[in-house]
């Protein structure tokens, strides 16, 4: 839609900034969303007194930023376009990471790059790495200066050459936004504290309890252990602050148009630094409303949708990942609806699927995670999934109680039981984790622990059990495997690639010791690592096999994800997940055996969806042998199949 009103008023903006009507395709695609971006603006600012200036320096925040991309982004952009959607493809897989715990610093993360392509990594997403005061941090995600390295990092500089050095070598990298907070030490809260009353307004102020506790009322605790409610008292200025998180993290108020400015700009700061994909951290939270529970309300799509139109004007070869890890009706609608569909966020976590894996691991029951496939597949084309068994974070039952009711259980005794098991409440279980923000009212709670303690490697080294190991390798192998071929950009966290348990050396730091999630953000021990290159070490079984599988997807053009997923009916077999991956006249058969036992699956199955024998097993590197007179299929325990036809 072309607003005739608007063009020569940009152009009179860009004028002013010694700009000037520009024939290229920054310029086209200004004009080309310039409507857009007008009326989603409206949307949220029309009453605003200063809402039209706020227009005109959202146009200008625009244009500086085209005017300052760096040429070799430039040529990225271009590039990029031509693949189109980029992201979709199956030779893109992640490492998500903590420079410090990892190597120390970015110049030593710079002289580790052959490792990740050792191992098949081509996409790093580097845990936050801006100024952030280190007793109250939030792991980096309360931010105090959003344009300065942490001293512990390194410098700005070390940051250039670190992404320049991954541009020379393939690599892609993915940074943090932190749209929705500051840290109190932050500049503009520094300034709130001592009275300004332009940087009060950034944030919201309130000068007694009446007004928070209506918000209260309605907004759940996020941490209810350790932050409960959602304001907190500044004695340097006697008011209150919104504090959705903990105390030391002051909600930013988007209802002022500066505030998006201001943040706009700092999205184009990485974007030029050379940021493949950006991560907005917790977007469902970025618009607050007073009788609501200030989650998922339509003006934080608003946000995001306008956001990526700026970025598809200025710096179009970014992509932006929403982290929202909500209910799946509620992630779909962050890929973008109606005229905006797959026009929001490229990518969102499938923190569903995540989580039913977790539930399948521990039941031997696929069902629940079969029920959530429903929504799942809604996402639509252009956009994509990070697909991952766990991430920085704590794993939370993310799922719907009716897809427990579906598969025939009571949620409330399932997600108990879930908890249980991977807590140590049960002497069965082979898992060692523990829970994380237990709420005292519903008991809900969520669960850390690393890949290979929740998979039960932990225990079994402590035993010296070798049939165990066994098992826990097998587990391990098997959630990775489900995670890297059912859609998206698979994206490992570290340690996982080596079979890393629990570390509890977080307990001795007072800064951490509170929040049990540290003890699977391990400290990596370089020398453990060489373990990897010795055969038949645990490190190299699982260094190796990681390897493996993410070699294979790379070789299959059927895993992009091109929206070309169908769930199989696996009929009685309820410990066997299934789906078929179809490209063209490729299909691939996917196969999970989740019990402690073989099954014997029935070869129509596959055979229904256009496969047939021979079956070649990309993992085994073999013929899938069949069963006795070819009807059925043996799966062993904790193991997995990647089948297509073989033609002779």
């Amino acid at each position: 839609m072309y607003n005739r009103n608007l063009h020569p008023k940009i152009n009179a903006i860009l004028a002013q900034k010694g700009l000037g009507v520009r024939d290229d395709l920054f310029y086209a695609r200004l004009m080309a969303n310039a409507t857009a971006i007008r009326i989603l603006y409206r949307e949220l600012y029309q009453e605003h007194p200063l809402g039209e200036e706020g227009f005109n320096q959202l146009i200008q925040v625009i244009a500086d930023a085209a005017h300052n991309r760096p040429a070799f982004l430039n040529l990225n952009d271009e590039a990029k376009a031509q693949k189109d959607h980029w992201f979709l493809s199956n030779e893109i897989a992640g490492m998500s990471l903590y420079v410090d715990r990892f190597c120390g610093d970015l110049k030593q993360l710079g002289t580790k790059l052959d490792y990740f392509q050792n191992l098949g990594v081509n996409f790093l997403h580097l845990m936050p790495l801006f100024q952030s005061p280190p007793n109250e941090s939030d792991g980096g995600y309360a931010v105090s200066d959003f344009r300065t390295v942490d001293e512990r990092f390194g410098s700005l500089d070390d940051l250039k050459q670190l992404i320049r050095q991954m541009n020379d070598a393939g690599m892609y990298v993915m940074l943090d936004i932190v749209l929705n907070h500051t840290s109190n030490q932050h500049e503009w809260a520094l300034k709130a504290k001592n009275g300004d009353s332009k940087y009060q307004d950034y944030y919201y102020f309130y000068k007694d309890r009446r007004l928070p506790d209506i918000f209260d009322q309605n907004m759940p605790d996020i941490f209810p252990e350790s932050a409960p409610g959602s304001f907190s008292y500044v004695e340097e200025c006697g008011q209150w602050a919104m504090t959705v998180f903990h105390h030391y993290q002051w909600d930013l108020n988007y209802s002022n148009p500066q505030v998006l400015c201001e943040m706009l700009d700092t999205i184009f700061f990485y974007a030029n630094l050379g940021v493949d994909v950006l991560r907005v951290d917790a977007p469902a939270f970025i618009w607050k409303k007073m009788g609501t529970s200030c989650q998922n309300l339509a003006e934080a799509h608003t946000i995001l949708r306008l956001i990526k139109l700026c970025v598809e004007c200025a710096t179009p070869g970014m992509a932006l990942l929403g982290e929202a890890i909500v209910a799946p009706k509620e992630i779909m609608k962050y890929f973008g609806t109606g005229p905006f569909t797959a026009r929001e966020c490229d990518f969102a976590y499938n923190a569903t699927q995540m989580a039913t894996q977790w539930d399948t691991l521990a039941t031997g029951d696929t069902r629940v995670m079969r029920a959530s496939q429903q929504d799942l597949l809604q996402k639509p084309y252009g956009a994509s999934w990070i697909t991952y068994t766990r991430c920085h974070d704590d794993i939370g039952m993310g799922y719907e109680d009716a897809a427990i009711e579906q598969a025939g259980f009571s949620p409330y005794e399932h997600r108990k039981f879930i908890q249980d098991y991977y807590s140590g409440a049960l002497n069965y279980s082979p898992a060692k984790g523990a829970l994380f923000s237990v709420n005292p009212k519903t008991l809900d709670a969520r669960i850390s622990g690393t890949l290979a303690s929740l998979c039960g490697l932990e225990k079994a080294l402590e035993a010296k059990h070798e049939a165990d190991i066994e098992m826990a390798i097998r587990r391990i192998l098997l959630m990775q495997a489900c995670s890297f071929f059912i859609g998206g950009v698979p994206m490992l966290f570290y340690g996982d690639e080596l079979g890393y348990t629990n570390d509890y050396s977080y307990l001795k730091d007072p800064a951490k010791s509170y929040d049990n999630r540290w003890m699977h953000r391990p400290v990596m021990d370089w020398k453990k690592n060489k373990k990897a290159e010795k055969a038949g070490t645990i490190e190299h079984r699982i260094f190796s096999a990681t390897q493996k599988l993410l070699s294979i997807r790379k070789s299959l053009p059927v895993v992009a994800d091109t929206k070309n997923i169908s769930w199989l009916n696996t009929h009685h077999h309820h410990h066997v997940a299934g789906f078929v991956r179809t490209h063209g006249n490729q299909k691939l058969c996917c196969l999970f055996n989740f019990s402690a036992h073989a099954v014997h699956i029935y070869s129509s199955i596959i055979s229904d969806q256009g496969l047939h024998v021979p079956l070649f097993d990309h993992w085994q590197n073999e013929i899938c042998a069949m069963e006795a007179d070819g009807s059925f299929l043996k799966i062993e325990p904790y193991s997995f199949l990647l089948l297509e036809t073989k033609h002779l």
